[in-house]
């Protein structure tokens, strides 16, 4: 049962992330993703970069980043779902099944919740990817225990 409530509030964790991330306004949003590729731009370079090279920087990849953004949140939360229905008595089907579809409404959510904040707009293709997201989380997960059961002997 502890188990249960611990996968729960993981669930519920990542998934108030993202919703925190969604109410973000579009010049926060905007300026959180402009930030991230600023900076690893001169981490990466061990220097500081011009203006001239950030404005060219971010019409490459502001795009991508942001996609890779929903993407990435969105495979740690089919990672969690997939290990809390992994708690209850279900088949893999199902388990898989349940996961993919809950990801998939909830990615529905975010979408239509982003329609009301200032700035921002609700995209099907955000939805394709947070999908795929979570459908590259189940995949994780599935690799990391059966490696773990390779491990143990188990498998």
């Amino acid at each position: 049962m502890v188990k249960k409530i611990f996968h729960l509030v993981l669930v519920f964790i990542c998934m108030i992330t993202i919703f925190l991330f969604s109410c973000d306004n579009g010049d926060r949003s905007s300026g959180k993703s402009d930030s991230i590729i600023i900076k690893s731009a001169q981490f990466f370079l061990q220097r500081d970069i011009s203006l001239k090279e950030k404005e060219k920087l971010l019409n490459y990849l502001v795009l991508p980043v942001r996609k890779c953004a929903h993407f990435l949140i969105y495979s740690i939360l089919g990672f969690l779902v997939l290990q809390f229905f992994k708690d209850f008595s279900m088949s893999s089907f199902k388990v898989y099944l349940l996961t993919i579809f809950f990801c998939f409404l909830y990615a529905c959510s975010d979408e239509i919740h982003q329609l009301f904040v200032p700035g921002r707009s609700g995209q099907v293709l955000d939805v394709f990817i947070d999908t795929l997201g979570a459908l590259f989380g189940c995949f994780l997960y599935i690799f990391i225990s059966s490696f773990i059961r390779k491990v143990r002997g188990y498998g």
